[in-house]
This record gives structure tokens, sequence and C-alpha cells, in this order.
């Protein structure tokens, strides 16, 4: 089959007018960007906000392994699927980042027939959305070097700012930097780090907004470090809040496009599930919901990390109570949990299957406890085997789940239509009975206790004396009845990334906090997780190209 970019730039879009007019939306609601994106003007939602909700189906995986799950593939391919058999679904996805674009992944857009595009621009600048997080997040790092440099009237301690700068791509050279700024009175300087932007507290903060008045309000909370006394520094005392939102007036409007088969696609806002709470735009959901009878979503990474986010935070805060949920997963991601080199998964081994199995029995039993229907989707790749197929729909009937094969890379909807009924089956003779997993009014060890004891499988938690310090100012200045959102490696369910399958009785090691008041969650750093990634030893990037006629090359 040919490959992702090519299938994207051989299929012929239809303009975007004509896929808003689908999901009843006129051109006088849409800001153009060209024929083949539009972002949703506010006046929109006060026409549709009292729409009934259609239904919520959110789309995670299991933990992601070198062989990738396809988490994005399926979402696109079972809304291209619902629309083919007759329902009006619609997507809300994240953003890709230009990091991982330019890093391992070369692109975020889906793949094969099942992919949103124009691809190249959503992988790339799309709307420049990304771009102005970025701007916003340095200008308040200026600001807040710019009233020390001034007098610092507000008595902010240079080593106590908590405010990165970021950018929009993988640097570890901008992991530990120092900056010096020369004076009549001499040298002011400090150490500093940089965040990709992505994981920025702006970008969930523009992820969680409800509007430009929700917006400024909570960049104005942002807590950029402490002064001399030993007390928050926010932001509105900077006066930051109204230049921030005026950077971030346009991205703060989600962004219209569409799939492959024309199915519309709300991509919109993209933190990382790592480091960040990972999901889309709050109001790209909200949209989603009142534009078409199922809304179909995605968490990033696995269930651990992106769904458990989902519903601890973007539902508690959105008041959303998703009715199904999907589980991707495959025969070589589990074979490779079972031990297997990621070059030896496309030979049968029904024995590194079954020890394997295991994180999925785990992901399915942790979703469980939220009170979402779940389906499993198995991705099916041409090296899978009967015998390993069955042996996964056993597993996954055994646990009361109900589970389909899903061909959408190389057939599109069509190859989603068994998803697609099972998903359907389940929301209309289950009914979700949504909860989130703790309440957000426990202490904050307690609250991370609940994650990493019932979540992840660890049996202890070990604090850092930097992060204890942390907790304890959090607590004097009584912002700690918010939800918590861990940051950890994706490629476990530990804190250790080599720990695969189902590790248990492990220490959780906690070595840094901080508050993203603006956002409205509390971030616990475990072990080894980083920030600001950096780029592998042959990056993305190296294969990305345009010819003379400008046409993109190497985008997958």
């Amino acid at each position: 089959m040919l490959p992702d970019i090519q299938i994207a730039q051989k299929s012929k879009m239809k303009p975007i007018r004509e896929i808003a007019k689908k999901i009843g939306i006129t051109e006088r609601d849409l800001e153009l960007y060209g024929d083949s994106k539009a972002k949703l003007k506010p006046e929109l939602w006060e026409k549709i906000k009292k729409r009934p909700n259609g239904k919520l189906i959110l789309v995670t995986a299991i933990t992601p392994t070198p062989a990738g799950e396809g988490k994005t593939t399926t979402s696109i391919g079972l809304a291209q699927a619902l629309n083919k058999m007759g329902k009006k679904a619609v997507l809300a996805l994240r953003e890709p980042s230009l990091g991982p674009s330019m890093g391992m992944k070369g692109g975020a857009a889906g793949g094969g027939y099942a992919q949103v595009m124009p691809m190249e621009d959503i992988n790339l600048h799309f709307t420049g959305d990304i771009h102005a997080v970025a701007a916003a997040n340095n200008l308040l790092a200026s600001l807040i070097d710019n009233h020390i440099y001034f007098g610092n009237e507000l008595r902010i301690d240079p080593k106590k700012i908590f405010w990165k700068r970021c950018l929009d791509l993988n640097d570890r050279a901008l992991r530990q930097i120092t900056l010096k700024i020369k004076k009549k009175s001499g040298a002011y300087s400090r150490e500093e780090k940089f965040d990709i932007a992505v994981a920025s507290e702006i970008m969930a903060i523009l992820c969680l907004a409800e509007n430009i008045a929700d917006l400024k309000k909570r960049l104005g909370k942002i807590i950029v470090g402490l002064n001399a006394a030993g007390k928050p520094v926010f932001a509105r005392e900077l006066k930051a809040e109204g230049a921030m939102a005026a950077l971030l007036k346009d991205a703060l409007m989600p962004n219209l496009v569409q799939t492959l088969e024309h199915t519309p696609a709300l991509i919109h806002g993209g933190p990382f599930a790592n480091i960040a709470h990972g999901c889309n735009s709050l109001l790209a959901t909200r949209y989603a919901l009142k534009l078409g009878d199922y809304a179909i979503t995605e968490a990033g990474f696995g269930a651990d990390l992106g769904a458990e986010k989902f519903f601890d935070i973007k539902c508690r805060l959105a008041k959303l109570k998703p009715d199904a949920v999907v589980v991707v997963a495959t025969v070589r991601s589990l074979k490779y949990n079972g031990g297997i080199d990621k070059n030896n998964l496309t030979q049968e081994n029904i024995d590194a299957l079954s020890k394997g199995i295991v994180n999925l029995e785990k992901h399915l039993e942790n979703l469980k406890k939220f009170g979402v229907p779940e389906v499993v989707a198995l991705n099916i790749f041409p090296s899978d085997t009967e015998k390993e197929i069955k042996l996964i729909e056993n597993t996954v009937k055994n646990m009361g789940a109900r589970i389909a094969r899903s061909e959408v890379w190389g057939k599109g909807g069509k190859g989603g239509k068994e998803l697609a009924k099972k998903v359907l089956e389940t929301i209309k003779s289950e009914k979700s009975k949504f909860a989130p997993l703790y309440s957000e009014k426990k202490s904050i060890d307690d609250k991370i206790n609940i994650i990493a004891k019932e979540i992840y499988g660890a049996n202890k938690i070990v604090y850092s004396q930097e992060a204890k310090k942390q907790i304890k100012m959090i607590e004097r200045e009584n912002l700690e009845k918010i939800p918590i959102c861990i940051a950890k490696t994706q490629y476990s369910l530990s804190d250790d990334p080599k720990k695969l399958g189902r590790p248990e009785n492990f220490t959780l090691n906690v070595r840094e906090m901080k508050i993203s008041n603006g956002a409205g969650f509390i971030v616990a750093i475990a072990g080894d997780i980083m920030t600001m990634p950096g780029l592998p030893k042959f990056p993305a990037a190296e294969r990305i190209d345009v010819d003379g006629k400008g046409r993109i090359k190497g985008l997958f």
C-alpha cells in the first residue's frame, strides 16, 4: 500500500464549507483558512448550546510500544464507519506537536485510509495555535524578567521562579540554560529551563477554557513563582493576562477539517498525556457533542495516562459523562509487552502473547473503576495469526467486555464497521455509570496514592525533599483541592520505561510537584520524565523534504 502521505495527497478534499454544511454550520460561522481549513467563530456556540448532547465515545489504548497501536487511526476510522452506517459522527482530536513530528513520529494525523486532511498542514504549522501558545508563554517569561530588571516591586525571588520559556520542538540543549541580563547596577542572572510548548500550562488552559472571559481569568491565576516572603506571585500581578489572551484569541477557536472520507473533524489543542493532561480542547469536544449524534475523541498514550486524566480532570471540570470507551490493542504490542524484541513481532508467539496480555487486562480492570462501558478494538496487522487473535478475543470476553477486529488502516470506514456495531451495541445495552476515581477534596498525598496504587499498581510512593517542600507550599496557600496530573513515562504502567506488561508492587518516585493553578490541577512529576524531549539518533526531520513544486515528502 502507498505511504500515508501519498494516500493523503491523492485524496480529493471537499471545500470546508461543504463539510461544515453537513453538520449545520453556515459560512457566516466560519473563519476560513483557505479552502480546506476553518475555525469556528464563538457566535456559533450561542446558536447550538441548547441542543441536546450526542453520545461521547473516548478512544484510548494499552501501554504504547515501538510497534505502534494506532489510536488516532482507530478514532478516525470509527468516525468514518459510523458515518458510513448512516450515523452523524464528529471527531474531536488533538493537534500534533512539531516535536514528535520532527522527532520520532514524523506525523500524527492517522494513517492509511483513516487520516485527517490536509495532512501536511495539520502535522506542521496548521492554523498557528501552538505558536500562539508559545508566544503567550514566552511573553509572560519576558514580563517576569523585565519586572525584576526595573526594580522588582513584587519582590520576586529569582531563585524561585517557576515559569519556564518554551518551544514547539525537541531540543535537549535547552533543558538547562543560564539567563544573564546586564544593567547599570550590575548583572542579573538565573538558571532557566525550557519546556516543549505543548507542556506549557498555557496549552492546558487553552484546552480547558470555556470562553475568552474564562481564558483571561485562568491566565491571571497562573503562579509564576514565589516572592521573598515565600508567597505566590500571580500573572495578574504582572498585568499579563490581557496581552496573553489577545495572543490566544484566535487560537481559542476550534479548527474544522475533514477525514479522507469527508467526516467532519475538530482538531484543537495538543497537551501531551505523559507530561500534561493529554486531551483535545473542551470547546472542541462540546461542539462535537452538539453538532453530531456521536462525538469521538481520544486521550493520549495508554489508558493509565490519557484516559485517567480525561476522566479525572477534563470530565470532572467540564461535567462530561462518557457513554463508552474504546481500548485499542494489537497482537504485536502485546507480544512486545510479553518480552519479545521489536524485530521479531511478526512471528507467531503464543507464549509471549499470553505473558503480555496482562497489560490489556490491567487497562480493562482500570477502566471499569470509572463505570464506563468498554469495547476493545483489536487493530489487525497482516502478520497476526488466527490463533493469536482468538486468544485475545477469548481473554476480553472472559473479562465481560466486547471486542471487535478493526481494519481501518487498510480499508477506512469499511474496515471499522464491526467496531462501530460493537460500540453502538454497547451504548444501547449498557448505561454509563461514570464517576471520577477520587474526590478532589482529598489531600494531595491521598490523591496521588489512589492513582498510583489503583491505576498503576504501585505499592509505595516516595517523594523527594524538594517535592515535599512544594506540597507544603501548595497546602499552605490552600490551593490543594484540585485534581492531580501525574507526569511519567508512557512506556510503562510504572515510572520505569523498562518495566513492561503489568508491573506490581513497585515504588513510584515523585521528584517534583508544581501547581498549574490557571489550568486547575496539580502536576506530580515522577521518574525521569522530561518536559523538554530530545531528538532521537535519526530524527524524522531527516526524511522530511519539499520538492520544487512545493509538495512535502517524508511525513508519515
